[in-house]
C-alpha cells in the first residue's frame, strides 16, 4: 500500500514539474510585433527601405525587381496620370514590399516627395496608383527667456527650428534693430508647430504673439485680421498700433552704419570737408539691398560721385536714392514694393570700400532718415479694436506668466 501511494506521489510530482515547464517556455515566448505603415503590414512582406541615388529613376528602379509578366513600360504608362516619375528626386525615400516567398515579387511601391505625403503604387491584382497626405497636427507652445547670443542661438537652444527667427526678424523690422539688442535683453515668444502623424516634428507653423526688450521698452507683437475673412494679417503691438511702418529702418537686412547724415564732414576720397546728405552702412559687395518702401524707381544710373545709383518715389512727399551698387537689377519705372532687391552693394563711384549711401528726402528735401518720425502703413481701425483686445488679452497674459515663471527660475 505505501509503495503504491509512493508511486502515485511520484507521478504526480513528474506532472506538475512537466506542467511547469511548459509554463515556464510560454511565459518566456514574446508575440511579434505588428509594423504597419503606409496601409501594409511589414510583416507580411520582404520590406526593403532606401532613398534615391544619382541616376536612378523610376523604370531603372523596377527593372531590378521581380515583376513577373509585367512589363517597365507598360507600368509607367498606368501611372502616368496619378504618378509623375519625374517627380523623384536624390535622397528621397521609398520603400518596396516584396513577397515573402522565394521568388520576392514586388507587391507595392511607395515613395515619399516630403515627410507630409506619399505615393502608393499597388501592383497586387492590378496597378493601382494613389497620393496619401499624412495628417498634420499644430500644437501651440510659448518660450521665453534672456538673450545670450544672437535671437537664433537663443530659440535653438529652446529646440525650435531657427526658421522662426527668421519669421519673428521679419514682423519687427521695422521697430527693432536686432544688432542692437543687448545680452540679458528678455523676450517671449508664443507659436504653433507643426506635426506630421501627431508624433513626427515639421517645424514652425505661425507666429501668435511675442514681446522684446529693446532700448529699456517692451514691445509686443500680435497678428491680426482687419478684414476677416481676407486672409490678411498685420502685427500690433499691445494697444493696437501698427508695427510696419511705411519704411523699413535701412535698406540692408544687418545693419553697419559707418557714417550719419551730418551738415559737414571730411570726405575720404575727396579729403575736404563737405555735406554728408546721406546715411552710410557697410557690407560685403554683392549684399542685396532692399528698397525701404514700395514706389515706383524714378532714376537709374552712373555718376563719378554717386557710381551706380537707384532712386525710388514712393509718394508725393517722399524719395529715397541708394548710391555706389555693384549692380542695379530694377529699371527706370518699374514698379517695386517694399522689402524687393533692387541692386547690390558695391563701392563704385567715390567710395573707399563697399557699402550702400542711403539717401531720404521729404517735400523736395534731403533729411536725416533716422531721425524721422515715419508713418504706420495700415493703422488700426478703431471699429476693430475692441475684438482685437479681446484676442490680445489672453495670449499676453500666457506671454507674460511664462516670462516671469522664468526669471523666477
Amino acid at each position: 500500500m505505501k509503495r503504491v501511494i509512493l508511486l502515485s506521489f511520484l507521478i504526480l510530482t513528474l506532472f506538475s514539474c512537466k506542467k511547469s515547464e511548459d509554463e515556464v517556455v510560454f511565459e518566456d515566448s514574446k508575440p511579434i510585433p505588428i509594423v504597419e505603415k503606409f496601409g501594409f503590414k511589414y510583416n507580411d512582406f520582404n520590406v526593403s527601405n532606401d532613398t534615391i541615388q544619382s541616376g536612378d529613376t523610376f523604370g531603372s528602379i523596377l527593372n531590378q525587381q521581380n515583376l513577373g509578366d509585367l512589363k517597365v513600360y507598360d507600368i509607367i504608362e498606368k501611372v502616368r496620370d496619378s504618378f509623375d516619375v519625374r517627380i523623384m528626386r536624390i535622397g528621397k525615400p521609398f520603400t518596396l514590399f516584396r513577397s515573402k516567398d522565394r521568388n520576392k515579387k514586388l507587391q507595392a511601391f511607395v515613395y515619399q516627395p516630403d515627410r507630409g505625403s506619399y505615393y502608393v503604387i499597388d501592383f497586387r491584382d492590378s496597378i493601382h496608383v494613389f497620393k496619401k497626405i499624412r495628417p498634420i497636427t499644430l500644437k501651440r507652445r510659448t518660450i521665453a527667456g534672456s538673450l545670450d547670443g544672437s535671437l537664433s542661438e537663443a530659440i535653438q537652444k529652446e529646440g525650435v527650428d531657427a526658421s522662426l527667427a527668421s519669421k519673428i526678424t521679419k514682423i519687427y523690422a521695422w521697430s527693432i534693430d536686432f544688432f542692437k539688442l543687448k545680452k540679458g535683453d528678455k523676450f517671449g515668444i508664443t507659436f504653433t508647430e507643426r506635426f506630421i502623424d501627431d508624433t513626427i516634428y515639421d517645424g514652425v507653423d505661425s507666429l501668435k504673439a511675442a514681446f522684446f526688450e529693446y532700448k529699456g521698452k517692451t514691445i509686443y507683437a500680435f497678428p491680426f485680421e482687419q478684414n476677416e475673412g481676407s486672409g490678411k494679417l498685420d502685427y500690433f503691438d499691445d494697444e493696437g498700433k501698427a508695427l510696419k511702418n511705411f519704411f523699413l529702418k535701412a535698406p540692408l537686412k544687418f545693419v553697419n552704419i559707418t557714417s550719419r547724415f551730418a551738415k559737414t564732414r571730411f570726405h575720404p576720397v575727396q579729403m575736404i570737408w563737405k555735406a554728408h546728405k546721406g546715411t552710410d552702412y557697410a557690407a560685403p559687395t554683392g549684399t542685396p539691398i532692399m528698397t525701404t518702401a514700395s514706389g515706383v524707381v524714378e532714376q537709374t544710373g552712373f555718376t563719378a560721385g554717386n557710381g551706380n545709383f537707384v532712386k525710388v518715389k514712393h509718394d508725393r512727399t517722399y524719395s529715397t536714392q541708394y548710391l555706389h551698387m555693384s549692380k542695379i537689377l530694377v529699371r527706370r519705372g518699374q514698379r517695386v514694393n517694399q522689402g524687393d532687391v533692387i541692386g547690390k552693394v558695391g563701392s563704385t563711384g567715390l567710395a573707399t570700400g563697399p557699402h550702400v549711401c542711403y539717401r531720404f528726402w521729404k517735400n523736395g528735401v534731403q533729411v536725416d532718415a533716422l531721425r524721422l518720425k515715419l508713418p504706420n502703413s495700415e493703422p488700426m481701425d478703431k471699429r476693430n479694436l475692441p475684438r482685437f483686445l479681446t484676442q490680445m488679452k489672453p495670449l499676453k497674459r500666457e506671454l507674460d506668466r511664462v516670462a516671469q515663471r522664468k526669471v523666477k527660475r
